[in-house]
């Protein structure tokens, strides 16, 4: 029955599951056992932290180590784990049902590029994401639990801590455990580097995880989903990288007094923690607007397709430019890595950026008419919503009601609307017997 609905209606699969999801997670945040209290929590707080965990954000109103219980935290690791499983297993359910109309040769050929064609039922697709996303978790635990005790703290505590983290960097929801987040390990590679590793990874996507694993020697042989996404990953990382370590290297409030060597760590943390991960070792409040806007464009870009990453997706960045350098060329094809794409994924590229687009503008409007304060914090923080990326200026806790409520469809709509959005237009493909006469009118 679910094999038949995923294969029918993945898009409309993928929203209902989400939103069910998130009201069982509210409804469990409600109870006063989840709070350290023992007072059940605001039904604002309770929703928009379990659309925060399920669309594995990282937004908080309130903070996740001192006002949420052990059964709380579990709840909101629980939620973490139940969402980015599900996105991938829906994102990778949405590529299927597209590949299902393509024509033979090109099915063909994606299959023999992928080597996906095992992975139509969602059982076996549910289980091979399940064993692939435990053994990132679970290498990264492995660090992280020895780090910790090595540090002072007690054995439970570093075992929650090294599993709540290896779980919450994999798939990119950038949850913390401790009331300090990452600020007391700033410079300690043993903690910042598998969190970094663990984030990087989840934001590549399952495909390309998958790809990546069976043909790791030969990258001539990688899909050409795999080739983009993983190169433009890296070079959002690096330019990331290089711009926010000119911003921030020699200001005090952020890495001035770090050693050299700790400087480049944590810019280089920063880079792919914007993508998506949420992760930081300096309070964001504290960086200058510069790196403010960089990280809403790194931050709007996300990461890969059916990945744990939000945004719009550096495939479709990616697909943007190639239909840039073509169109310059003047070449009628997009080619890349010796194929050629079809030239609807650009119609899809642009649907997605424009919407997306749309949703933040209208988005921050609202929120600037609600809460009063100032353009470059909102704009931030919607952003940040939006592509369930989590960082914050740290003007969360103190928003009203009505901005918490929308920053939680923001939330909502940025995990599943880019991807059921995009599968939605690649489905819908109508063939018209008759055509109109073809007419040029006059762009730029």
């Amino acid at each position: 029955m679910v094999d038949q609905v995923a294969r029918q209606t993945p898009a409309r699969l993928a929203l209902t599951v989400f939103a069910s999801v998130i009201a069982v997670f509210t409804a469990l945040l409600l109870t006063p056992q989840a709070t350290s209290s023992g007072r059940s929590a605001p039904f604002a707080d309770a929703l928009f932290t379990a659309t925060s965990a399920v669309c594995v954000t990282g937004l908080v109103t309130v903070d996740t180590g001192t006002y949420w219980s052990g059964f709380g935290q579990t709840v909101i690791l629980v939620g973490i784990k139940v969402g980015g499983l599900g996105v991938m297993t829906l994102a990778s359910l949405l590529g299927v049902a597209v590949s299902r109309h393509m024509g033979l040769t090109q099915r063909m050929l994606t299959a023999r590029e992928t080597r996906t064609t095992k992975l139509g039922e969602v059982g076996t697709l549910l289980r091979t994401v399940i064993l692939a996303s435990t053994a990132v978790e679970l290498a990264a635990a492995l660090v992280l639990v020895p780090r910790f005790l090595y540090l002072g703290y007690d054995t439970v505590t570093s075992f929650w801590w090294g599993i709540f983290y290896a779980i919450s960097a994999f798939n990119n929801a950038g949850f913390v455990p401790n009331a300090e987040g990452m600020v007391p390990f700033t410079g300690d590679a043993l903690i910042e580097v598998p969190i970094m590793a663990g984030v990087f990874i989840g934001s590549l996507g399952f495909p390309v995880i998958l790809n990546v694993a069976r043909t790791w020697s030969a990258p001539r042989r990688w899909a050409l989903h795999t080739k983009l996404t993983v190169i433009t990953s890296s070079l959002l990382l690096v330019v990331g990288a290089l711009v926010i370590g000119a911003s921030e290297w020699n200001r005090t409030e952020t890495y001035g007094d770090l050693s050299w060597s700790s400087k480049l760590l944590n810019t280089v943390f920063a880079s792919v923690n914007t993508r998506s991960g949420g992760f930081s070792t300096v309070p964001v409040s504290e960086m200058n607007e510069t790196t403010w806007l960089v990280s809403d464009a790194l931050m709007f870009v996300g990461g890969g397709s059916a990945s744990t990453a939000g945004g719009l997706k550096v495939t479709t960045l990616a697909v943007l430019f190639l239909a840039i350098r073509a169109e310059a060329r003047g070449d009628r094809d997009l080619e890349a890595f010796g194929r050629r794409l079809q030239h609807d994924i650009v119609r899809v590229a642009i649907a997605v950026s424009f919407m997306s687009a749309t949703i933040v503008l209208v988005a921050t409007l609202v929120l600037l008419e609600i809460t009063g304060l100032s353009l470059d914090v909102v704009l931030f923080e919607t952003i940040s919503a939006f592509a369930t990326c989590g960082l914050s200026t740290g003007i969360t806790g103190d928003l009203p009601s009505s901005a918490k409520y929308i920053l939680s469809v923001l939330m909502f709509v940025g995990r599943t609307g880019p991807m059921t959005l995009a599968g939605a237009l690649a489905l819908r493909d109508r063939r018209r017997v008759v055509r109109l006469p073809e007419e040029r009118p006059i762009v730029g």
